[in-house]
């Protein structure tokens, strides 16, 4: 069962935007709110003052259109994907982000036929991803008749290394950034991502986009205290068995136990999205007894030695649980050897989700 903290989520995005006031804070709400459901999660965003969403795709940007008041200004990080696209993108409402001199040709074509159009153009200041090359921005601010018909609402940039307060590639981004937008129309900027909002205000500009720590992801952010606690995740115990002789749990009998091990197995699995590299590295909680993880994950099954808990206190029906207040998702995600966003994004569609908090 995964336990959505509506409350928690909205609670961290007034944080957020309490750090860069008097600048905007947006949220990103893309891949299904990291995992956690976009229609929930979007309307409590809404509720607490968002008007400013980040989706991916045009497909995320028509349902999320669908979801959240008209006043909302939904923005496709993907940009327009072609000619063939921006009838849609009108219908819904939705602005795209120009990543490329391809991308400012195809809507401007379909803006100057149309009377006009909002649109973010996004410069790559050191990432190589998304956005266009410095080259292609110096060549953009000496032909700014390629931008005729467009209305340029944002322009923004990524930050690379934001998780690090010491690196100095935010500080060359963000000069690179002011140097770039120079040359172009004025129009509000947009930088900061979560780590980029602890930063501090010479990263802020006019509106900031938060995600990961929107969703209680700390490490991976550079969040300097931790962001409120988002999710609940247990996992019911199917089974338990006290091991009547020495032997191995699981494929590839990578994990050795004695006799007398008790152990629990669970109905979570690496479809569900506890990751196969948690695998005799992650552990649970049963109340305040923290439980390893007994050899490889499986796709539907996951085995906990449960040695430490007293006798009588866990059986079938009882609940391990997996992410909570002893053991967040920055938690998980080190023992995996990942970040928070790949444990959030992971959460299959077989958890119940129950929302609570807020208008839950």
């Amino acid at each position: 069962m995964l336990t959505v903290d509506l409350g928690a989520i909205a609670e961290n995005w007034r944080s957020l935007r309490d750090r860069v006031t008097p600048g905007e804070c947006g949220a990103v709400v893309k891949a299904d709110a990291y995992g956690l459901g976009v229609g929930p999660v979007s309307m409590a965003l809404y509720r607490a003052g968002c008007r400013r969403f980040f989706v991916a795709t045009l497909d995320e940007g028509v349902e999320l259109r669908r979801i959240v008041p008209a006043d909302a200004t939904i923005y496709v990080l993907n940009g327009p994907m072609g000619s063939a696209t921006a009838g849609l993108l009108d219908r819904e409402r939705l602005v795209p982000v120009l990543n490329s001199p391809n991308d400012i040709a195809t809507w401007g074509d379909h803006a100057r036929a149309n009377g006009g159009r909002p649109a973010v153009l996004s410069l790559d200041t050191g990432m190589s991803r998304l956005g266009l090359a410095p080259a292609d921005a110096r060549a953009l601010a000496n032909e700014p008749s390629a931008l005729e018909g467009l209305t340029l609402e944002v322009v923004m940039s990524h930050l690379a290394c934001a998780e690090d307060a010491t690196h100095p590639m935010n500080e060359r981004q963000a000069v690179l950034f002011d140097a770039l937008r120079a040359g172009l129309p004025s129009a509000p900027a947009s930088l900061a991502n979560s780590g980029g909002i602890f930063l501090g205000p010479r990263y802020h500009y006019d509106l900031a986009r938060p995600g990961a720590a929107l969703y209680g992801v700390s490490r991976s952010t550079g969040a300097p205290e931790q962001m409120n606690q988002v999710i609940v995740l247990k996992a019911k115990i199917l089974q338990v068995r006290v091991v009547d002789s020495d032997s191995a749990v699981g494929y590839g009998a990578t994990c050795q136990v004695t006799r007398g091990t008790r152990l629990a197995t669970v109905a979570t699995g690496y479809a569900d999205g506890y990751l196969r590299s948690l695998s005799n590295s992650g552990h649970g909680y049963i109340g305040d007894v923290r439980v390893p993880v007994a050899g490889r994950i499986s796709m539907d099954l996951i085995v906990f030695d449960i040695s430490g808990v007293p006798d009588g206190t866990a059986g079938p029906g009882d609940t391990i649980e997996l992410i909570g207040p002893r053991h967040t998702v920055d938690d998980l995600a080190d023992e995996a050897d990942t970040i928070g966003y790949e444990i959030l994004t992971s959460l299959g569609g077989r958890y119940r989700r129950d929302y609570i908090g807020g208008e839950a």
